[in-house]
Order: C-alpha cells, then structure tokens, then sequence
C-alpha cells in the first residue's frame, strides 16, 4: 500500500485506502477478494440497512470546521449544582483539587490503606 508523503486534503488524510491499486493490496492481505465480501462477514445483517445513505456533497475542511464552530455555538454554558445546593462561594484551588477532586473523599473504598486517606485529612 502506498502512503502519500504530504497528504493536503482532508480525505486524503482521514480516510483510508481509495485507490483500487491500495483497496486490493488491503483485501489480498487479510484474505478477501472484495470489500462486498468484508463487510459480509463484519457487519451483521441485522444492523445493515436496506437503502444506501442520502447524503449531500462533502464539504471542504474549512467548510466542515465553520459548521462544528456553529454548532458549537448552540451549546449553553450551566452552572454546575454540587450537593444539597448552589453556593455562589470562591474555593481555594488547594481544597478543591485536594478535596473535592479527590475520589478518595467521595468512593467508599480506599485501596488496603484507609488511615493514609485519615492522615491526608488530618494534614489539610
């Protein structure tokens, strides 16, 4: 299969083999003699579908990045609600990344040493 040094758009370097030359070589490879024949065996018929998808023309890069920024654009930021309420309080990075980020404070198990968990405690 060959690999193209400097690859400049997009498909070239997120899709596989497309060149039949390359398609071949792949199927020789692992023992098919058709992509039909591969996703014969791999892909269940149960989950295929029965009509090829309806798609429109590709985009370019830029064209596909200004639509995730879009989308991206949608999203909404929320507050998150930790505990019993929502406090609008400052806490020291120190006790956040120490306590709250700390899964040894929050998980019922402590791996074979529960008295370094108490000694922690006991230091902050």
């Amino acid at each position: 299969m060959t690999i193209q040094s400097n690859p400049s758009a997009f498909a070239d370097r997120h899709i596989g083999a497309r060149r039949q030359a390359d398609v071949d070589t792949m199927l020789k490879a692992i023992g098919y003699d058709s992509v039909d024949g591969l996703v014969d065996v791999a892909v269940p018929g149960a989950i295929r579908q029965e009509h090829a998808l309806r798609l429109g023309g590709a985009l370019s890069e830029v064209e596909v990045l200004a639509e995730l920024r879009r989308l991206a654009a949608r999203n909404k930021t929320a507050v998150q609600m930790i505990g019993q309420g929502y406090y609008d309080t400052v806490t020291p990075p120190v006790i956040r990344r120490n306590i709250l980020e700390s899964p040894a404070w929050y998980t019922a198990y402590t791996p074979y040493q529960p008295e370094i968990s108490q000694g922690r405690l006991e230091a902050l």
